[in-house]
Order: structure tokens, then C-alpha cells, then sequence
């Protein structure tokens, strides 16, 4: 088993984008890695914080490089940069333990994010409908499916808000106080888009504005959370009104760029807007930052903020956590045993972690 990839731990926000992969980016990566010989099997985790590519490879050519020129390929772009840098991998038992750490959000920039779990099943079905999933890493994940189950029902890993969204609603506290007599627009209508209107609801927040692309779903979440579904047309209108904006996207583009928010603080008579963009890739043009102090734009490398004051609450369930992924990793190597002694069976069985 081998894995190479980055994440917000290696790698800022602009060299994340670049890699991010897309739905439709995935589907063609998975398609070359089905039919490279020396990839015997393999999965893709591309999300906001990192892009990670899984295989049981058959020879140890299939190494970074390997993967970093793929998503070159596929994202028809070339790396101006140092890659290796920004880049790590795991073998073996260490990639084992390192999708362990994953599935139960050890290693999210919000600890104990539940997310992330998601995101690895839909990872898994999406390889699955690829055909890159065989024998031992249908095995595998759903170990590591379980495992993040595991973690998050008997243990306080995700006590209270735990979800890049949760953060990014604290940050606009942070910025301007208490939101219930304040008006916020999200933008984006997925999982992100809705877990903050959900947060921002629950705070009992004054006026709420949802626009996504598809009008009917913006409607219907508008509906469910107490808000009002509004058209990109009107966007200048409600930024004016606005103290606050989600752009939770993901569009390959920038939707609010320099220009069109120099044109509304025109509008605003030196009120504040507070901008936090939580898309992958960003969707607000960070040379926004440079409007004033009356405009204050950040990012998701920005909420570690937030995080750090709040990880103290968690930290106690981390030995919990750590004990949960040693005792499948143990179940992992005994049905692997099990499979070795099946003489059909082509499965080498890493070392086990330690500790």
C-alpha cells in the first residue's frame, strides 16, 4: 500500500488548488490508474484540505512523481514549482495508520471533523464505480469507514462543532460580534453551503440569503432554514446590505473579484463587510484584502484561529482515538494473515504500526 499526497499540514491554500481534483477530474484519474499495469488497486481523497491518492501498487516506480505527474496530466497543467516540498507519503503499515488517522479526523484542521468521513465513503463508492477497488482495499476501507464510526460514537472527538463551516461561523463572530441582529449571505447550496446555514440558523441570525446555481435547491434550503433564496443577479444589492458572506462554491473561477467589491464598499458608507471564503478552489479574489481595513476577507488556512482555541475540548478523547485505531489496525492484521494463508491470495502483508 502506498500514498502520496499534501494537505493543509504541507501545503497553503494556493498550492491546494492547484491539485484539487474535481468530480469529473477524479473519474479520469481513477480511469489512468485502472489501467497502469503496476496499479493493482486505488482510490482518490481530494477535498479542501488535501488531495491524497491510495494504491497497492506492484513496484516501487509507482512513487510521487508518478502520482504528481497524473494529476498534471489530467488538470493539463505543469508544476512551476518545488512539488516535492509540499508532498508526503506513507507505505505499508504507516499508510495504513495514516488512512486510520484520516477517517477519524486526526488529521483535519478541525480536529474530529465528521466530514471527513463522508468524504472518504464517497472516495470508496466512487472508486468502487470506477472498478479500482478489488479484494484487499474493499477490505481496507471499510476498516477504515468503520473505524471513523467508531471514533466519532464512543469518543468526544467531535464535541461541538467540529466542521470547517462551524469554523468559519466563528470567525464572522469573531469579526463582528454577535450575529442574531446581523444579515448574512451564503452562497452555495452543498454540504459546506448548508452545514453553515444551518449553524447561522440555529444562532438565531436576523436575515439570512442563500444563492446557489440551482435556484429550486437554494429554495429549498431557504425554506428549511428560515431564509430567503436569492438570484446571482441581485448579488451587488445584498453584498450592500449584508454584514457578513459564506462563498462556500467551488466554481473554477473567482465570482467576487477586486473590482466588483471596490464597487459596492462605494455603496456601503464605511460599513464593514466581513467576506470568509470556504471554497476549494477560492472563489473571492484574494486581492480583495486590499480594498481597506473595512474589508475584512479570509480564507480556510485562516481559521486555524478559531481552531486553536477551541482543540482544548477534544484533546482529552485523542488517547481514546489512538487506542480505537490500534486495536482495528490489530483486526486488519489478522484478517490479512487470514488472506495470506489462502494460496490464491497475491496480498504482501506490511509490518504492523507501532505503538
Amino acid at each position: 500500500m502506498f500514498i502520496a499526497g499534501l494537505s493543509h499540514k504541507t501545503a497553503p491554500i494556493e498550492i491546494r488548488e492547484k491539485f484539487y481534483l474535481n468530480p469529473i477530474q477524479q473519474d479520469l484519474l481513477l480511469s489512468e490508474l485502472k489501467n497502469h499495469p503496476l496499479v493493482m488497486e486505488s482510490f482518490v481523497l481530494s477535498t479542501c484540505n488535501r488531495v491524497e491518492v491510495y494504491l497497492k501498487r506492484a513496484d516501487v516506480s509507482v512513487d510521487s512523481s508518478f502520482v504528481v505527474s497524473l494529476i498534471a496530466k489530467i488538470k493539463k497543467i505543469s508544476f512551476d514549482f518545488d512539488v516535492n516540498s509540499y508532498i508526503y507519503t506513507y507505505e505499508g503499515a504507516g499508510a495504513l495508520g495514516h488512512l486510520l488517522r484520516v477517517s477519524c479526523g486526526l488529521e483535519s484542521l478541525v480536529l474530529g471533523e465528521k466530514q471527513i468521513l463522508g468524504q472518504v465513503r464517497h472516495a470508496v463508492e466512487r472508486a468502487r464505480e470506477s472498478g479500482t477497488l478489488s479484494r484487499h482495499f474493499n477490505l481496507l476501507t471499510n476498516l477504515a469507514i468503520r473505524t471513523g464510526k467508531k471514533a466519532q460514537h464512543e469518543t468526544a472527538i467531535g464535541h461541538g462543532g467540529s466542521s470547517i463551516s462551524w469554523a468559519a461561523v466563528e470567525m464572522a463572530e469573531k469579526a463582528v460580534g454577535n450575529l442574531q441582529d446581523k444579515s448574512v449571505l451564503v452562497i452555495g447550496a452543498g454540504k459546506m453551503g448548508e452545514i453553515a446555514l444551518s449553524h447561522l440558523h440555529d444562532l438565531g441570525v436576523k436575515k439570512i440569503f442563500l444563492m446557489n446555481r440551482t435556484g429550486e435547491k437554494a429554495g429549498d434550503l431557504a425554506t428549511r432554514y428560515n431564509g430567503i433564496a436569492a438570484s446571482f443577479w441581485n448579488i451587488k444589492e445584498i453584498l450592500n446590505e449584508v454584514d457578513v458572506c459564506f462563498c462556500a462554491v467551488g466554481a473554477p473561477h473567482y465570482i467576487l473579484d477586486k473590482e466588483k467589491i471596490a464597487d459596492i464598499m462605494q455603496t456601503r458608507q464605511g460599513r464593514k463587510l466581513v467576506l470568509i471564503d470556504i471554497s476549494m478552489p477560492r472563489n473571492i479574489d484574494p486581492q480583495v484584502k486590499t480594498l481597506g481595513p473595512q474589508v475584512h476577507l479570509s480564507s480556510i488556512d485562516d481559521l486555524h484561529e478559531v481552531v486553536d482555541n477551541s482543540m482544548k475540548k477534544r484533546e482529552s478523547a485523542l488517547a481514546q482515538v489512538e487506542g480505537i485505531i490500534r486495536q482495528k489496525i490489530l483486526e486488519f492484521d489478522a484478517k490479512i494473515l487470514k488472506l495470506q494463508n489462502n494460496p490464491h491470495s497475491d496480498f504482501f502483508r506490511a509490518p504492523r504500526v507501532s505503538g
